[in-house]
């Protein structure tokens, strides 16, 4: 059991409890794409052919911060505002496709680029599933 489901099982707050797989789900895939986004920002700016992967770079980080922040506003459990959720969910959704986009266009010459588009469609995919049901 990770942290961010125990952490998600042990709050006091059972108001939308039918919904805590797909809020994990999110929670988890927004971390991870957080981390995978950062790390391919990174590689890429080791590879030789950077002004190619200036854009990458960009959308990578962009993407980063967007799923850090979803991941840590969905983890806020006490209340909240239905509203913003969703408009973050949006954004996050949003900017994992821009950033699969674009990682994609890499992803047959830089491993890094396609984890990292990977990981993002699987964030968006859970951040519209997550929308779904709000």
């Amino acid at each position: 059991m990770s942290v961010a489901e125990q952490m998600l099982r042990s709050h006091p707050d059972e108001r939308d409890e039918a919904n805590r797989d797909r809020v994990l789900e999110c929670v988890e895939a927004c971390l991870a794409c957080a981390q995978a986004c950062t790390a391919c920002a990174d590689a890429c700016l080791g590879e030789e052919e950077l002004d190619r992967l200036r854009e990458c770079v960009r959308t990578d980080l962009d993407c980063a911060d967007q799923c850090a922040a979803t991941g840590r506003i969905l983890t806020r459990r006490t209340g909240g505002d239905t509203r913003l959720v969703r408009a973050v969910l949006e954004a996050c959704a949003q900017a994992c496709a821009s950033c699969a986009e674009e990682c994609e266009r890499h992803a047959s010459h830089h491993e890094h680029c396609r984890v990292c588009a990977q990981a993002c469609r699987r964030c968006e995919r859970a951040c519209r599933e997550l929308l779904a049901t709000l």
